[in-house]
């Protein structure tokens, strides 16, 4: 089981009683486990970027020419300066919820702080950020198929005769990597560091060699190139630009994995090795296609001398392996938040660590990016095709992003309107400008993540409306929960008291559980200690000790009958019989005996009503939806064996 009291990593300096050299231990240690998850995407997109630009087969190709490789470098240095380095890692990353980051924390955020006149403008935006989280689900599906792809397509330079097993190759891999995710990482994971840290060297030492071939790659650094390459040849680089943001895939990684390993360690790990060997690998392709225009058929692996391709070809597939697996842990780690904020239903989670927070493994979640995978990579067959699909996801993240990140900043900084504006004016336009030129690659790809993004978000916000209309028509149903108490104390309501505890789980304290309900109308019993516990998610990602629990007497304090409120973060499961024995007998009127406890939950049966709630195709996949919510007495720790569910309906 997750401890949930483990702080985020990072978040301050570690103690140690060493002294000084045990926190610098720390420190590299926590560097070292970034480098192996947070940067494993984008440490690999120099492997298919300079290919997918210079693609002849592209439907508006770029002339492979001495200024375009120039212009096409110097576009990748200042990309990815700019929308990685500046607006992630020195801007966004500053904005934390709690010590966790990522589309879903500002989110939180936006609930959080803003002020009841801006209620609307942060409601459009906080729907903006959902479709941001919608197309993060499209990245953890296109992420593995491209990354393996181009790595295991290394076996076209090593030894052309293997072309035709790429693809069976890539799809056991896949099949591999999604069947040992229950297992969950925590041993792999300790070998991730040290792979990646010997992926960054190799491809940094690469990058050196093409260089030291045509030293005068390096002017490409300066950014007069990128903006002549721009202006002089608008029409080409224009469209060079949806390859070019393939250079920036995994930056939204940095920031939603903050609440890991924090910011210092991921801002240490950027600079002082992915970003150099990043920058190196780049500029060594670049001088390698300077040198013969034929190179663009695999500028990554041509640059290994030939005695390395091979070892090259499988570093490289175990860096993608790696890749993949951060992208499908933030896939889990994006839904299971969802779950908790209202927008999908309560999936069933498994913590696979008892030391690190964000371990989880969410089954349902799994085998339907193992399906999605597997999908893309037999129907587009090789990272070329899926290349532009990969783009858009990414870009239209990155836009939402920024865009959400600017509107927080004046909440939480109070930085004047107009620094703000023009600092937003100057980076949403660049992303934008990315996402326009994506919008060309619509027939060839780029249409895929915005239809998987669509479909999530409108499932999302189904079920986030289906949910507020089911809950209302619930508290009517259900009734005052004060009245209903007040009735059984004065006998309005018969009910003979029987010996033991029931735990009722409600919703909250305004109304009565449905099943207690039941219990007194139809049985006419009531036990003599009585709980109505209500599990609340807090828009943080954790909840201090001290905040945890409020205990009512729902008025009269002789009668047994109590309502508790427990509260979690997104980031944290509950645990119900944890939480009971942390109650004392004055809170609970009398000793609760939590091993021969009953407890109860209510099983809601949809009924679609004739209402105008929502359109009927919403309410039928509203209550399709309903369809995977994972198992109450599973999800909260709760004994099967002394589990009563009992059922009602709800129109939607």
């Amino acid at each position: 089981m997750l401890d949930q009291q483990q702080p985020a990593a990072d978040h301050s300096t570690p103690h140690e009683g060493a002294g000084g050299s045990g926190r610098d231990v720390v420190r590299l240690a926590v560097v070292v486990g970034a480098l192996g998850v947070v940067f494993g995407d984008i440490g690999t997109s120099p492997i298919y970027t300079m290919q997918t630009v210079f693609n002849p087969a592209d439907p508006h190709p770029v002339p492979v020419t001495t200024d375009n490789v120039y212009g096409v470098v110097s576009l990748i240095f200042w990309a990815v300066m700019i929308i990685v380095t500046l607006t992630y890692v020195l801007l966004a990353m500053r904005i934390d919820n709690d010590g966790e980051g990522g589309i879903m924390a500002l989110i939180t955020l936006l609930r959080r702080w803003t002020a009841p006149r801006g209620r609307r403008t942060a409601a459009v935006l906080a729907g903006l950020g959902i479709f941001g989280a919608s197309l993060f689900f499209g990245d953890s599906m296109i992420t593995p198929a491209i990354s393996v792809l181009s790595a295991v397509e290394g076996l076209k330079i090593v030894a052309p005769s293997l072309e035709e097993w790429i693809v069976p190759i890539t799809a056991v891999i896949i099949v591999a990597l999604f069947a040992v995710q229950r297992h969950g990482t925590a041993v792999i994971g300790r070998l991730f560091g040290p792979i990646m840290i010997v992926w960054f060297t190799a491809i940094g030492a690469c990058g050196v060699i093409g260089i030291a071939e045509q030293p005068a790659i390096l002017k490409a650094l300066s950014p007069t190139y990128a903006l002549s390459f721009l202006a002089g040849n608008f029409g080409i680089a224009f469209f060079a630009l949806a390859g070019i943001v393939l250079a920036v895939t995994g930056a939204e990684a940095l920031y939603a994995d903050m609440g890991h390993f924090g910011r210092r360690a991921i801002t240490r790990g950027w600079l002082l090795l992915a970003l150099p060997a990043c920058v190196l690998s780049y500029l060594g392709q670049g001088a390698l296609i300077l040198q013969d225009a034929a190179n663009i058929s695999g500028p990554f692996f041509l640059l290994v001398p030939g005695w390395g391709r091979w070892a090259m070809v499988l570093l490289a597939t175990a860096a993608t392996v790696i890749a993949s697996q951060a992208v499908i842990t933030g896939a889990y780690s994006v839904a299971a938040q969802a779950a908790r904020l209202g927008y999908l239903p309560r999936l069933r989670i498994t913590h696979t660590s008892e030391s690190t927070i964000g371990q989880i493994y969410v089954p349902w979640i799994n085998w339907l990016l193992l399906v999605s995978v597997l999908t893309l990579v037999f129907a587009f067959r090789s990272s070329a095709a899926l290349a532009y699909a990969f783009g858009m996801a990414v870009i239209c993240t990155i836009s939402i992003t920024t865009l959400l990140f600017f509107y927080v900043a004046r909440s939480r900084w109070g930085t004047p309107w107009w620094l703000l504006a023009t600092g937003a004016t100057v980076l949403v336009g660049i992303d934008l400008l990315f996402v326009a030129a994506n919008l060309t690659k619509l027939a060839h790809g780029a249409w895929l993540p915005l239809l998987i993004g669509l479909t999530a978000f409108t499932v999302m916000t189904t079920w986030q409306r289906g949910r507020e209309i089911v809950t209302a028509n619930r508290k009517r149903q259900e009734g005052s929960l004060q009245d209903f108490v007040t009735q059984l104390r004065t006998g309005a309501t018969p009910a003979t008291t029987v010996p033991g505890t029931a735990v009722f789980l409600n919703r909250g304290g305004q109304t009565a559980p449905l099943a207690l309900r039941a219990n007194v109308e139809h049985n006419k019993i009531r036990h003599e200690r009585v709980v109505i516990l209500s599990l609340e998610t807090q828009p943080v990602p954790r909840v201090a000790d001290a905040d945890r629990i409020t205990v009512d007497d729902l008025g009269y304090g002789d009668d047994g009958i109590i309502f508790v409120a427990a509260r979690y973060g997104y980031t944290e499961t509950p645990d119900v019989p944890a939480t009971l024995r942390g109650l004392t007998p004055e809170q609970t009127e009398g000793p609760l005996d939590t091993d021969d406890t009953t407890y109860y939950l209510s099983k809601i049966e949809l009924q679609s009503s004739p209402e105008p709630t929502m359109a009927q195709w919403r309410k039928r996949l509203f209550t399709a939806t309903s369809n995977i919510t994972a198992d109450a007495a599973e999800q909260f720790g709760l004994p099967r064996d002394r589990t009563v569910i009992m059922g009602s309906h709800i129109d939607v």
